[in-house]
């Protein structure tokens, strides 16, 4: 049954295709009919047609010796070859189980041969179809001259659709032309190492500032621009390809010596950026990608162009190499982004774990942070660093604090209930401060399940609150006013400053684990924490360390006065069901050094 929906699937893909080459209904055209005639001649048969296989019907854009200009698709021989896109060869059909009674063979026909008409893309959109009154078999040179003029059907229904391959602002060839020239490619050499090469001339924002501040037509002017310039430097004997909007690429002559062309490269790309009058306005960058045609298709040739111009964004002189491992990483975390959304969906895949946060000065386990874990059904775990940033960027990034606030709030609840009164610690990511709506969410979350607000406590980064200082004030605001307890996280690494945490309504500051783990270096760093924790507690805030590893750590932290901690030297982060014992463990322990203490 699951073929069913798949097969729906593309036959609406291969009919989509087929629509949008406009070529259903339209008149006769003498470029067609000439190859349909030369088809019934080299057969010396008295039927031909280029057959287009529609919903329901088998319409004839060229037709040879047919009075109609459509038959029905039931049992049409040229609809098996569209859906297949393979050669079809009846002898006879009166031998035929299939077709014996179609409405072809009741009309007399007894022989058929039709060649597919394949797009690019794979989708069969017909045949070249030849037919006879009398059974017959095909040649072998027969069978090579139908697949010769079905492949010239197609080179013509695409010449029609794109009036040719040259793109009208550049006057260079467009991408669909790159595309076929390196399919050329690996049929004429397919195991020759070739290097391409893709220019970008600028980032999408850039270009929608410049042309909101100069005006369209200074765009059109740089594409211009841009395409002679690379057309004198490429050389006349060489082609380039305008393949989007500010992109062109071009093929290095065969015989390149790689290390020194791509040196080449970066030094020419460093003086164009030098000479240009927009070098300072617009970034360009320069990717560059390494294959042999018989092992890399020509939309994943273009892929990887695109691969290497957003690595080279990266990199100093903004000249990239294609990297299989970089691309690999970025279809993974693809992957991620178009998975995650599943996983909301599904009872499996993601859950919390809970790692405890400890009082020093009583060490008694006083909260837990709630962190998110994911078990990708095909990638296996996938560890927090890598999805939550990822997630954090995509529209998803709201639902997933809603999943992890939904369930941290209800555990907290079924602590409160087995007499476990502990604060419940929750990360809140840039997005959610730009949700208008964020605080009334978490408030009902609370109502819903029936806990206090002073037991849950949001986390929230300086650099967050930095993206939108303003509307991040304005929610804090609202939550510290329904009592909700606000932390800031990782504190140090971003935006700190007096002023910064005067304004901030947090009552918490946790002291990020970088921080931490440097104690043991030396005087200097001791120095640096213990004037952290000094500051916060001067302007109010309770503060926590994180990342705690070793009971000497935890000494020196207690010895500063710090008031919480958190890290694997107490507990990693804790299943449910490992964390209600491992509660119930630590909490005997601590009664119990306390009464040898009393």
């Amino acid at each position: 049954m699951s073929g069913i929906p798949c097969r729906e699937r593309l036959e609406e893909e291969r009919l989509n295709a087929l629509q949008t080459l406009n070529l259903l209904d339209t008149p006769p055209s003498e470029s067609f009919d000439r190859i349909t005639r030369m088809a019934s001649q080299i057969f010396n048969l008295p039927i031909a047609a280029v057959s287009l296989t529609d919903r329901d019907r088998q319409w004839f854009k060229s037709r040879v010796g047919v009075d109609h200009h459509s038959i029905p698709r039931d049992k049409a021989p040229c609809a098996q070859v569209a859906e297949s896109s393979d050669v079809l060869v009846i002898p006879d059909f009166a031998q035929d189980a299939c077709y014996a009674e179609s409405l072809l063979g009741r009309s007399g026909i007894r022989f058929y041969a039709g060649a597919p008409l394949v797009t690019r893309e794979g989708y069969g959109l017909g045949a070249l179809c030849v037919l006879g009154t009398e059974p017959r078999t095909i040649a072998a040179f027969e069978m090579t001259a139908l697949k010769d003029l079905a492949a010239i059907v197609m080179a013509q229904i695409e010449l029609q659709h794109a009036f040719g391959r040259v793109d009208p602002l550049s006057g260079l060839p467009t991408r669909n032309q790159f595309l076929d020239d390196l399919a050329d490619l690996a049929a004429e050499h397919p195991h020759e190492t070739r290097l391409a090469v893709l220019v970008d001339l600028a980032r999408p924002e850039q270009i929608s500032a410049y042309s909101r501040v100069m005006g369209p037509d200074r765009v059109d002017d740089l594409v211009r621009d841009a395409a002679r310039e690379l057309r004198r430097l490429v050389g006349m004997d060489r082609r380039v390809y305008h393949t989007a909007a500010t992109q062109f690429a071009f093929l290095a002559a065969p015989d390149v010596e790689q290390d020194d062309y791509f040196h080449r490269l970066t030094d020419g790309h460093r003086s164009a950026r030098q000479r240009s009058m927009t070098g300072m306005l617009l970034t360009s960058a320069i990717g560059v990608s390494v294959f042999k045609p018989s092992e890399m298709a020509p939309q994943d040739v273009l892929r990887s162009l695109y691969s290497a111009v957003q690595d080279a964004r990266a990199s100093s002189d903004l000249v990239g190499v294609y990297s299989s491992a970089a691309d690999e990483a970025y279809k993974r975390r693809y992957r991620l982004l178009q998975d995650f959304g599943p996983a909301l969906r599904a009872d499996n895949q993601l859950r919390l774990v809970f790692q405890p946060r400890i009082d020093l000065s009583t060490g008694r386990c006083v909260g837990a942070e709630a962190l998110l874990r994911w078990d990708h059904p095909c990638l296996g775990p996938v560890a927090p660093g890598e999805f939550v940033p990822v997630i954090e960027h995509s529209p998803n990034a709201q639902a997933m604090t809603a999943f992890v606030l939904d369930r941290a709030v209800a555990q907290a609840r079924r602590w409160q209930e087995d007499g476990h009164r502990l604060v419940m610690s929750v990360n809140v990511s840039a997005a959610n401060l730009h949700e208008a709506t964020f605080s009334g969410s978490v408030e009902a979350a609370l109502r819903r399940h029936g806990l206090a607000p002073e037991r849950l406590e949001l986390e929230v980064t300086e650099s967050a609150i930095m993206q939108d200082a303003e509307q991040a004030r304005r929610q804090l605001e609202a939550l510290a006013a329904a009592g909700i307890r606000l932390a800031i996280d990782d504190f140090g690494t971003g935006y700190s400053s007096l002023a910064y945490l005067q304004n901030i309504p947090a009552h918490v500051v946790k002291i990020d684990q970088s921080f931490v783990r440097k104690l043991g270096d030396g005087e200097r760093e001791q120095s640096l924490v213990r004037s952290m924790i000094s500051l916060s507690h001067e302007l109010g805030y309770r503060v926590v360390a994180e990342g705690i590893e070793t009971a000497a750590a935890a000494d020196q932290l207690r010895g500063m006065a710090c008031d919480e901690a958190q890290g694997y030297h107490f507990a990693r982060p804790l299943e449910i069901s490992t964390f209600a014992s491992w509660l119930r463990e630590h909490q005997q322990d601590t009664s119990h050094e306390a009464a040898l203490a009393g």
